[in-house]
């Protein structure tokens, strides 16, 4: 009888890898949960537009991460590290098979950050010049982040600031690392490209611009809900651990925390969006309850295996109640046309829930944790936004960062692209009827999209509601 003795750790290994490529694919799943959400919050002749930046955010960013984004990375981490680096090192992963899951697991992130972008430049931005950013955001912006915290840099435990503190940065999923990282470029973005025409008057109060489908932002909300879960659960990668008697062990508490805290936060965060949009608006809106669900999970995606149950519930309902707040103070008093309201939901949850997982730690307080946490936002914030304002110059002096305004009032569609996804309802071959506006296909000679009431939209809500 011949004994076949397998090593434990090779078993252990090898189902860890298959864990982080199952949760690659989950969060790649996201991209199309993006693009519904994008789509359904601009008008309909602007959604062509809208999923062909989406698209290039994949397509093209994956190819510039992994020429450029990932080393990128790596040198950051040890230029801002006692560590020191290699330039050859940094980039040896193109050539080494054995890395290039892990690499993929890098990427889907990476392509979260840069995605997120496109919201708040919806319905305006050229596309030449946002594909240069969507370049730039991959290869540097995102990797330089990535570089100062996951990959030892300045604000990990082994990076000059974590050595003098004592303490490594908390971002467990990228609450900070992408998310926000992501939401005050498009803050940035959004500022240098000018606000849509019509979205403020001439005394500078904002008028509301809806976006076209309801269905398609909250089917866009709940793909991003279901794909978050490869986010957050897919990053708590070791799925087994060999123990020291060198037997396996299931790390079905870590998974467990991480599940059930990010469904908490997720439930909290739609719920206390409701209630704070209900008590501004009169009525419960379920583009606001849709983005105060991801801003519960952007809230606790850096906190999920760090703080107690009810720390993250607390957290999301935090990341929800802030939403309606946040966006209000981006168009009203920042005068900023956020599209999607990437800073809300992105931008301000990622920062608050991040920087208050000491006060909900399993391990207790710890002001010096706080002291991290704290710093970790502002260095991330402050390099987001220099970086992104010098790209967008630089790029503004090659190539108008904006379309010309006859492009933005028949649509971006038609002027970009030379594409309808609504053709039946997108303009039609009469000289009198400008392009963008519905035309009837029964017979009739009126549209309505109101059931047949005169209704007036309660509030300036997300034009259709973020939610990336």
């Amino acid at each position: 009888m011949i004994s076949l003795q397998v090593d434990p750790s090779v078993i252990a290994s090898g189902v860890n890898y298959v864990w982080i490529l199952v949760v690659s694919f989950l969060i790649f799943f996201m991209q199309p949960g993006f693009a519904l959400l994008e789509a359904g919050q601009v008008r309909a002749k602007n959604v062509g537009n809208v999923l062909m930046k989406n698209m290039t955010d994949w397509a093209l960013g994956v190819l510039v991460y992994f020429i450029v984004g990932a080393g990128v990375a790596t040198i950051i981490g040890g230029l801002t590290s006692p560590g020191g680096f290699s330039a050859a090192a940094a980039f040896s992963y193109i050539g080494d098979s054995g890395s290039w899951i892990d690499w993929l697991f890098g990427a889907v992130f990476a392509m979260t950050a840069a995605t997120i972008v496109s919201g708040a430049v919806a319905e305006r931005m050229d596309f030449r010049a946002y594909v240069v950013f969507a370049a730039v955001m991959t290869g540097i912006i995102y990797p330089v982040v990535q570089g100062l915290t996951w990959s030892g840099g300045l604000l990990a435990g082994s990076g000059y600031l974590g050595a003098i503190l004592g303490v490594g940065y908390l971002d467990f999923a990228g609450a900070t690392v992408v998310h926000m990282c992501g939401g005050i470029a498009g803050l940035v973005a959004a500022k240098m490209v000018g606000p849509r025409k019509g979205r403020f008057d001439a005394d500078g109060n904002s008028n509301p611009i809806p976006g076209h489908s309801m269905l398609l932002a909250v089917l866009g909300t709940l793909i991003l809900a279901f794909g978050w879960y490869g986010f957050n659960v897919g990053t708590q990668a070791t799925v087994l651990a060999v123990t020291e008697s060198g037997g396996l062990e299931f790390m079905g508490a870590a998974l467990g925390r991480v599940a059930l805290v990010t469904t908490l936060g997720m439930g909290a965060g739609a719920v206390a969006a409701v209630i704070v949009s209900t008590q501004y608006q009169g009525k419960p809106d379920p583009l606001w309850m849709a983005n105060g669900l991801l801003a519960g999970l952007v809230a606790v995606t850096g906190a999920v295996p760090h703080v107690t149950w009810w720390g993250g519930l607390i957290l999301g309902a935090l990341g929800g109640a802030i939403v309606l707040p946040a966006f209000r103070f981006t168009v009203d008093t920042l005068k900023i046309d956020d599209v999607c309201g990437v800073f809300a939901v992105h931008g301000v949850a990622g920062a608050v829930g991040t920087a208050l997982i000491p006060v909900f730690a399993v391990a207790g307080f710890s002001a010096t944790q706080l002291v991290m946490q704290v710093a970790g936002v502002l260095v991330i914030a402050l390099w987001t936004i220099a970086a992104s304002a010098i790209v967008l110059f630089a790029t503004s002096t090659v190539l108008s960062l904006r379309v010309s305004e006859e492009e933005e009032l028949e649509g971006l569609d038609i002027g970009e692209h030379g594409v309808s996804v609504y053709p039946e309802f997108i303009g039609d071959s009469s000289p009198d009827r400008a392009l963008g506006t519905p035309t009837a296909t029964d017979g009739g000679s009126e549209v309505r999209t109101d059931g047949g009431v005169e209704a007036e939209h309660t509030a300036d809500s997300f034009e259709g509601g973020d939610s990336k």
